[in-house]
């Protein structure tokens, strides 16, 4: 973290749809000038002043101009902060160059990243210099995957707390979601495919669940590819779209803090099948929004989703806890996740040391309290 910055946080790609909610909830709730300091940056500063306004901000909000082609406006900009939060994706075709500015400089970045070859690659390329300046980089700090990957944490502190050991074996079911796609996570995976179609190699990454954990491949995984009744929940269950991330983030998690939950770990998430339920998002297919656009302010307020996660002891003891959130998972929930995890870094685990990092390895349960206090998630134990 770079200690002695201007600000706290800067939220770059403030005039696009998810900076643009960021920047709204950093408003609402903590205001301009106060105890958070934050700035809104992004290519044009008219732009940025016109945001502004349409958000109601203050005429004092600061701003700061900086693109993502132009290697020294970022690096100006990144060394005026404590931690950058970055919406603009797709991260693989606009992430690079921020990623090495702050890892050179020290300062955290956080971002909504769910591209694993780009993760990968920023591992490889970056997690070095990061440890030696100090910059946490924290991909996927949005609905992928922070509801998953700390509740998979959460589960295993429940089954500590309550069955004397951490488990081997956690089960990730959504029970509900409702929201809509933007257009920057259409793009993203457009970008994706893309990458798999250049360089085929990047399917079988996509594939290995421990893409992340470089220099460890562990167990076989539950496959979660095909419809099953899930004793645990008395349902059928059946494939989530969102598996391929998270699952990958939660392996990480599981290598940074030293295996902790064994390194015979088995994970997976599947969605509960209900007919008719809202059980995924909208907005698939051709007729995806286009990157800016993305579900209205009423369809954010009537989004929600509730994951359930069961931890299975060696043997057979179990444990079941709960991740619900009160918005739309994509947007609503998600800009109020990432503003929340950057003043948790920079605030509460200010001297972790440097990497990259996920969001439940490097601030734990005090991510957990600060979600829970603020954001309008609910962790919580079940059996």
């Amino acid at each position: 973290m770079n200690p002695n910055a201007e600000f706290d946080l800067i939220v770059y790609g403030a005039t696009g749809y998810t900076g643009r909610l960021v920047a709204e909830y950093l408003g609402q709730r903590y205001g301009v000038g106060g105890d958070v300091s934050w700035a809104m940056a992004g290519r044009s500063r008219a732009k940025l002043e016109a945001v502004r306004d349409e958000l109601a901000l203050p005429a004092e909000t600061p701003l700061v101009v900086a693109d993502a082609d132009d290697a020294a406006s970022l690096d100006a900009m990144v060394r005026r902060a404590k931690s950058i939060v970055t919406t603009v994706g797709p991260y693989q075709l606009y992430g690079e160059k921020l990623v090495a500015a702050c890892a050179a400089a020290g300062t955290d970045l956080l971002d909504l990243c769910g591209e694993p070859n780009w993760m990968a690659h920023v591992i490889g390329a970056y997690d070095a210099a990061a440890k030696a300046s100090g910059a946490r980089i924290v991909h996927s700090c949005g609905f992928d995957s922070i509801p998953f990957e700390l509740g998979v944490f959460f589960a295993e502190e429940t089954a500590k707390a309550k069955l004397g050991t951490y488990v081997p074996r956690v089960k990730g079911r959504l029970r509900g979601m409702q929201g809509g796609l933007s257009g920057g996570t259409a793009a993203s995976g457009a970008a994706t495919m893309a990458a798999i179609q250049k360089d085929p190699s990047l399917g079988l990454l996509m594939m290995n669940p421990f893409a992340l954990t470089p220099r460890f491949e562990g167990p076989p995984q539950p496959p979660g590819n095909a419809v099953e009744h899930d004793d645990d929940l008395g349902a059928d269950v059946g494939p989530f779209m969102m598996a391929m991330i998270n699952t990958k983030n939660v392996h990480r998690s599981n290598a940074l803090l030293g295996h902790r939950w064994g390194t015979d770990f088995k994970y997976d998430e599947m969605s509960i099948v209900v007919p008719g339920a809202p059980t995924e998002f909208t907005g698939m297919g051709p007729d995806a929004p286009k990157p800016g656009e993305g579900p209205s302010k009423a369809e954010r307020e009537a989004g929600f989703y509730d994951i359930v996660f069961i931890g299975v002891a060696g043997d057979g003891r179990k444990v079941k806890v709960s991740v619900k959130g009160d918005r739309d998972p994509g947007y609503g929930s998600t800009s109020k996740m990432l503003a929340e995890a950057a003043i948790c870094l920079v605030r509460d685990v200010k001297n972790a040391p440097g990497g990259v990092w996920t969001p439940g390895a490097l601030m734990g349960s005090k991510l957990v309290d600060r979600l829970s206090e603020n954001a309008g998630l609910t962790f919580a134990v079940e059996a």
